[in-house]
């Protein structure tokens, strides 16, 4: 699980609640550049660490993923 993800729903919250101050706002973008980073790396591991077989057994990884290994 992703760390800073219960604060970025408490900021949320708070956001469609009350409204957030300046810092808030400033803290909530960073987290989500955060976040997104993290999802984004989490993807690219998951994807360079496929390999595709079709279905008479050969080995169909495009050259793309291959080479990125």
């Amino acid at each position: 699980m992703i760390k800073i993800l219960p604060r970025i729903n408490e900021l949320a919250q708070k956001e469609r609640s009350y409204g957030l101050s300046y810092a808030e706002i400033r803290e909530q973008q960073v987290l989500r550049r955060e976040y997104l980073h993290e999802i984004r790396g989490q993807v690219e591991t998951t994807v360079t660490n496929m390999t595709v077989i079709d279905p008479l057994g050969a080995d169909v990884t495009p050259n793309k993923v291959k080479d990125s290994r």
